[in-house]
């Protein structure tokens, strides 16, 4: 698969967050934020929305791969700055609450925590090196995943491992995350992206109508219920940000101490 040349100026170029580039009929939308462990803040929420806006609305466009580079994927929103307000197309982060027809991969390496995780089960496929990390540790802070986790997870991975990782915290290894169905490839480090790449290219062999209404159907049968689980979700999270907990596990988290639960 190779670059080609497009007038749109945005492609090959980088943002200050995002950077997109095209190959064939695929656009690689990389996040490039390192320092921060790709944490989301505003201005990337903004950067990834505008990138998948064109994946969406670009016929020449028929499959997206979504990545964090060679290092890492995210660790989620950002703490101190906060991800910003959810974009009209895209919801969170410009992806989660997004409906989309055009397949979207994600090509995994190193930390996908939190909500880099959640963006993770908002894409259609996923190619994961063997040192890519993934985890929901929302509550070792006293707050819940709210960009979709709490009724994604379950669709994505059997009922009692979803608990299991909502209510503990703890991570899945990428060969676990195959095994149970939620990872469609294993790579050895530094290759998830080529890979991606590879499944990409294997899609668009088909023709693009019928890949995009097979993924419809798809799609919409199995989130027939998203506009219920977001409501659950928004609940949750009134329910949260009034406890004390949620302030103490931030506090905690900003002083590099363990959090003192009090389960008000």
């Amino acid at each position: 698969m190779t670059s080609t040349t497009d007038p749109d100026p945005k492609v090959g170029t980088s943002q200050s967050r995002v950077r997109t580039e095209v190959r064939g009929h695929v656009l690689i939308v990389t996040m490039t934020r390192p320092e921060k462990r790709n944490a989301i803040d505003g201005e990337m929420t903004l950067a990834i929305d505008d990138a998948l806006n064109r994946l969406d609305d670009d016929p020449s466009l028929w499959i997206g791969v979504i990545t964090g580079g060679p290092d890492m994927f995210s660790a989620g929103t950002d703490m101190a700055a906060t991800s910003g307000p959810p974009t009209e197309r895209g919801g969170v982060y410009g992806l989660v609450g997004r409906s989309r027809v055009k397949p979207l991969i994600a090509a995994v390496e190193g930390v996908a925590l939190g909500g880099g995780f959640e963006m993770v089960m908002a894409c259609d496929l996923v190619v994961a090196a063997d040192n890519a990390r993934f985890g929901l540790p929302e509550v070792k802070r006293g707050l819940v995943a709210t960009s979709g986790a709490l009724f994604r997870t379950a669709r994505v991975l059997p009922l009692n491992v979803a608990k299991q990782l909502l209510m503990t915290g703890a991570e899945i290894s990428p060969a676990e995350a195959h095994r149970l169905g939620l990872v469609n490839e294993v790579t050895e480090p530094g290759g998830a992206l080529d890979a991606a790449l590879v499944l990409a290219a294997t899609i668009a062999t088909n023709a693009p109508i019928a890949v995009q209404q097979s993924l419809r159907v798809v799609d919409t049968l199995t989130s027939v219920d998203d506009d219920e689980g977001w409501a659950i979700t928004t609940e949750a999270r009134r329910i949260i940000g009034q406890s004390e907990d949620s302030t103490e596990g931030i506090n905690a988290f900003f002083e590099k101490r363990s959090p003192r639960w009090t389960g008000r």
